[in-house]
């Protein structure tokens, strides 16, 4: 049986001291989320007896927050529209028929988020801040038609007894377009790397790996049934990864260390998801504009596509 000495004892106790993983805690109210607090100085193991110079990390919490990425930001800058147009969405789902990668065997689970309707009709609302796009209920009819009918149904028991006429629901509000779509593809691996090093039993390396999440939208007109408008957009999915180890014989060969560490970062799937449908219905309205479908206050300027000349990668929308 191979028995530690107690420097050897004492050099893996400083090893895994210094690598303690993070602890999760509520923290001051001031503790900003992924900073933290650091604690370190010297202490006694409570069964060795042996001090040891131990590095902890407390890491707040993280409280519930509006996501606002970079996408979300450029479609509350949107200025209102002339005339809101009344749109529906009767669903935005997952075509990829991707799993998630599992390392135990099968997954169930699939790739992307299944709530691409909820996120579409987040980014809808979200355009000029609620001031573009007029967004009634389809998904969830059933519940609401169920509703009207309570509600007509208590009016129709009220009026009985007071014998009085009753007072009828008004209609609901129709859309001129529909918007549709899905998400069309998730792609697994469009890059991948990384590098490593390793001298007398010691080793780091790092990784990376590239994803790529497509979408499609469309509009779709509801008299004529004719597609006014299809917009696909893309994002990446980055996952890095990094760590270290260290492998070493000590006494002669007959003590044996051995350390590893390594840390992940995988960017949310959801996230990407989300980013390629606000962005696609961005594009959406500037096409619409483009092509007449309706206007954009005057002043406000495209910011993918270039003035007549060539000059400008930004196109005036008072232009026309």
């Amino acid at each position: 049986m191979v028995r530690l000495t107690a420097a050897s004892l004492t050099f893996l106790l400083l090893l895994t001291g210094c690598a303690q993983m993070p602890q999760w805690s509520d923290g001051p109210a001031n503790c900003e989320y992924g900073k933290g607090q650091y604690e370190e100085g010297w202490s006694k193991d409570l069964y060795t007896g042996v001090r040891q110079y131990t590095e902890s990390k407390q890491i707040c919490i993280e409280s519930p927050e509006v996501i606002k990425l970079p996408s979300y930001i450029d479609l509350l800058a949107l200025p209102k529209a002339k005339s809101m147009p009344v749109v529906a969405v009767y669903g935005f789902a997952d075509k990829t028929g991707q799993r998630k990668d599992s390392q135990s065997g099968q997954s169930f689970s699939t790739a992307v988020t299944q709530g691409g309707t909820e996120l579409l009709i987040d980014a809808l609302k979200t355009a000029a801040n609620g001031h573009w796009f007029r967004v009634v209920e389809r998904e969830g009819i059933d519940s609401l038609v169920r509703e009207r009918q309570i509600i007509r149904s208590a009016r129709d028991e009220a009026a009985k007894k007071l014998n009085t006429k009753t007072q009828g629901v008004g209609p609901l509000l129709f859309a001129g377009m529909i918007i549709e779509g899905g998400i069309i593809g998730y792609d697994s691996n469009i890059r991948t790397g990384g590098r490593g090093a390793r001298t007398l039993g010691i080793g780091f390396s790092n990784q990376y790996r590239q994803d790529v999440v497509t979408v499609s939208i469309r509009a779709v007109s509801v008299l004529t049934g004719e597609i006014l408008l299809n917009v696909q957009t893309r994002k990446t999915v980055l996952s890095v990864g990094s760590g270290g180890d260290l492998f070493r014989f000590i006494e002669q060969g007959t003590q044996l260390i051995e350390y590893e560490d390594g840390v992940g970062n995988n960017e949310s799937v959801t996230y990407a998801v989300r980013s390629a449908i606000e962005a696609g219905v961005l594009e959406m309205v500037y096409q619409g504009h483009d092509r007449g479908f309706w206007e954009i206050e005057a002043g406000h300027r495209h910011p993918h596509q270039k003035d007549h000349d060539g000059t400008n990668e930004k196109h005036s929308l008072d232009e026309k």
